[in-house]
Order: structure tokens, then C-alpha cells, then sequence
């Protein structure tokens, strides 16, 4: 009996294994981003989201067995919570975000990409009013410089968690982002579409989550 229970366990965990599959993927989110498969980090940027500028494209591969969720935490470079960039000097403005993103299996088959078709949540928004880029010392939290925080929810990464309230990532075109550096060095497909939540400006940071079946 007891080895029949041992011979059962490992066909179990051999089958278990034999479904797991290695993918591939390539990862531009201006400004930083950092992604899990069912609430497991597989990769993050390896520019800090402290950087400006960082437009910079992420290559890599993980493991998953399917179907499996993935997440994505992306985040725009903002200096405080009034969302602004470069505060007190000249080029004091709100920053712009935008990512794009696709998976391929070992065979090189396509099968997840960037689109309307992965649920979001904004959990930062900054400025409430675009008028705070032009306050001469803008303050978060007073006056045009309002802000927006919602705290991310437990288990948003993992196929439990009920994304039926968040929207659909909102698809923006590439002359509305304007995608610079690493963006160029990927072979993107037709169908990876660039997303963020509704606002580019004022979104700062989003959640978005997708099954791959």
C-alpha cells in the first residue's frame, strides 16, 4: 500500500512538471514595472523607478504551468504625490506613462500581449487638477494639488482574487505615448498594444492582470 502511495505521489508531481512550460517575454513600461505569474515576482525593471527618463525594454523568461495570471504593477516617474516631474525648475510638469508587452511560449507562439483586454486599477493618481504643474511650489495634498491613493488589494496577482470591478487597461496609440530607446529595440507584434489606465498624465500608478488559459 505504502508503495503504491509513493509510485501515485511521484507520477503526480512528474505529470505536474511535465505541464509546466517556459515562456518568454519582453517588457517596455515607461517609466518602471515589475511583474508576477500567480503572485510569484518572475522579473522587474532594472532601472529604478527613481531614474528619469528610464525607458528602457526588459527581456527575460519564467516558468508557469497554464493557465496562469499574470500581474503587472507599472509605475510613472514622479518626484511626490502631486504626480509632478522636475518641481522648481523650469521643466516643472506632469509625467506620462504607457507600457506594452508580449509573451511567447517555447515554440515561439504568441500567447498574451498588451490590450483592452486586461483588467486595471489605478492606484495613484496625481495631480487631481493639472493646474498644480503650474503652482510655484507645489504641495501634495493643498489646493490644485490633490491626490488619489487606493490600497492595493491583497492577492490582486492570483486567480482567486475577484477582478470583476476593476476596468479594461485603456489602449493609447504610439504618437499619444511617444515610446522612446528600448521600445525600438523590440520586434513588437501587430497586435501588443501600448495601455495605461484613461489618463497618461495623471495616472501614476496601475495594477493590471491578465489570464493566460
Amino acid at each position: 500500500m505504502l508503495k503504491t502511495l509513493i509510485m501515485l505521489t511521484t507520477s503526480t508531481l512528474l505529470a505536474s512538471a511535465a505541464q509546466a512550460e517556459t515562456f518568454s517575454a519582453d517588457v517596455w513600461v515607461d517609466n518602471w514595472f515589475s511583474m508576477s505569474v500567480d503572485g510569484r515576482q518572475v522579473a522587474e525593471d532594472s532601472v529604478p523607478i527613481t531614474t528619469e527618463r528610464s525607458f528602457n525594454a526588459e527581456s527575460f523568461t519564467f516558468e508557469a504551468e497554464r493557465p496562469f495570471v499574470i500581474g503587472l504593477t507599472m509605475k510613472d516617474f514622479k518626484e511626490n504625490d502631486t504626480g509632478l516631474e522636475y518641481i522648481g525648475t523650469p521643466r516643472q510638469q506632469l509625467g506620462d506613462g504607457g507600457a506594452i508587452l508580449q509573451i511567447h511560449d517555447a515554440d515561439g507562439a504568441l500567447v498574451a500581449v498588451s490590450d483592452s483586454g486586461w483588467q486595471c486599477l489605478v492606484v495613484h493618481k496625481a495631480p487631481l487638477d493639472p493646474a498644480c504643474a503650474g503652482e510655484s511650489e507645489p504641495t501634495a495634498g493643498e489646493g490644485a494639488c490633490g491626490f488619489a491613493i487606493t490600497e492595493e488589494p491583497e492577492g490582486w496577482n492570483t486567480a482567486d482574487f475577484d477582478a470583476s470591478g476593476w476596468t479594461a487597461a485603456t489602449e493609447h496609440s504610439v504618437r499619444e505615448v511617444g515610446p522612446k530607446d528600448g521600445y525600438d529595440h523590440i520586434d513588437w507584434d501587430a497586435s501588443a498594444e501600448l495601455i495605461w489606465g484613461p489618463d497618461l498624465k495623471t495616472d501614476n500608478t496601475i495594477l493590471c492582470r491578465l489570464t493566460v488559459e
